[in-house]
């Protein structure tokens, strides 16, 4: 359908997926009313069907610099303003941060 655009599995920036936050909440003591003021990025992930690679941003840190974020590449120019970033299973909920937490 013409109308519809070929985004090759890239999303849009929406709210953390509840897996990461829970996890970032729980597991790694983050501040809740930081966290899910939080936005992610996702793409999903060659190893399952069921797996997203994620980036947590600030949208307050990118706005204030003029940065438009459109998906998960939009941050390779910018990997300054990646907060957390690794994958989630949202079956099973797992969930995996590659990068070590540098919370602004």
């Amino acid at each position: 359908m013409f109308w519809r655009k070929k985004t090759n599995g890239l999303l849009p920036p929406k709210s953390i997926p509840e897996a990461v936050g829970r996890y970032m909440v729980v597991s790694q003591g983050q501040n809740p009313d930081w966290v899910w003021n939080l936005k992610a990025v996702l793409r999903p992930n060659a190893e399952s069907k069921d797996s997203f690679d994620v980036r947590v941003f600030e949208p307050s840190k990118v706005a204030g610099l003029g940065i438009k974020i459109k998906d998960y590449n939009s941050l390779n120019e910018h990997p300054e303003l990646i907060v957390f970033e690794g994958w989630f299973n949202k079956r099973t909920y797992t969930v995996k941060f590659e990068k070590k937490p540098n919370p602004g």
